[in-house]
């Protein structure tokens, strides 16, 4: 009877104990697969996460390439805004070239400066002064040998009869090198430059075994001029003209022996485009 109860005992607390283990399990096998399923959940937020964080760095990119085309643009905006055309009394030039010109002026004689009426005078002023610094400095001669005038943008250098040639004569003397050589080097800094060089003479007769009258004479010095220009100072050729007026278009009144002097001369005519007119300022 004791030995049955002890069985019977033992038994039931196998049944209890195999009872306990599988809800045990049951409970395991369900959390095991809560689990796993929130870790799928969460491998997908992840991978959508990192989807949006991809498509926002992709944006922030694309921002940033922007503001760098911006910021480029704004670069180009303000280089072109300094170099936009104004209009100021029928006279266009760019706002780089009007500083130039207000530098240039500082250093005019005021006496010239007080006669230019107009921003188109000042404009002449401003480069007649820089051209006539840049060819005559250091190239000897008077100050009167060279003068310069400008019409329209056309830009008109005469150069005393003394300073190129010898009497009657079409041979240029070798002190005027140092001016042609400078003269070379305004021509040459811009390919569309046209330049025409013109003889003139005073109106006395000359005959010689070389030279026939005072047409040919202005026609010779002004060949003289072109060939030395091209062949010692490299100035293109077709970028040259050769003229002679002889007597005919005398600046003043040939009625003594200084201005004959005067009338006496060779005119160089630079026809340069409008930016390379704001560019000899």
């Amino acid at each position: 009877m004791k030995n049955s109860l002890i069985l019977s005992g033992i038994l039931s607390a196998s049944v209890l104990v195999s009872c306990v283990s599988k809800k045990k399990y049951t409970e395991l096998e369900s959390n095991l697969f809560k689990t796993q399923t929130e870790l799928a959940m969460t491998n997908q937020e992840k991978a959508e996460l990192e989807e949006k964080m991809a498509a926002i760095e992709a944006r922030v990119a694309e921002y940033n390439a922007r503001i760098n085309s911006l910021r480029d643009t704004n670069d180009a905006l303000t280089q072109s805004n300094n170099s936009l055309y104004s209009i100021e009394s029928g006279t266009v030039m760019s706002k780089n070239s009007k500083q130039k010109m207000t530098e240039t002026l500082a250093k005019v004689d005021p006496e010239k400066l007080a006669q230019a009426k107009t921003l188109e005078d000042s404009v002449n002023l401003a480069v007649e002064y820089n051209l006539k610094q840049n060819i005559t400095e250091n190239t000897g001669g008077e100050e009167d040998d060279v003068e310069i005038s400008i019409d329209q943008t056309v830009v008109m250098i005469s150069v005393s009869d003394k300073l190129l040639f010898n009497t009657a004569s079409y041979r240029i003397n070798s002190k005027a090198d140092p001016l042609l050589k400078k003269l070379a080097e305004v021509i040459n800094a811009e390919p569309s430059l046209q330049v025409m060089i013109e003889g003139h003479t005073d109106p006395r007769t000359i005959s010689n075994a070389v030279v026939q009258d005072n047409w040919d004479l202005s026609v010779k010095r002004a060949t003289s001029i072109v060939r030395k220009l091209q062949n010692d100072f490299g100035v293109a050729p077709e970028k040259m003209i050769a003229a002679g007026r002889a007597s005919y278009m005398p600046i003043v009144a040939n009625d003594s022996k200084e201005n004959m002097a005067i009338n006496r001369r060779t005119r160089i005519v630079l026809i340069p485009d409008l930016d390379m007119f704001f560019a000899m300022l």
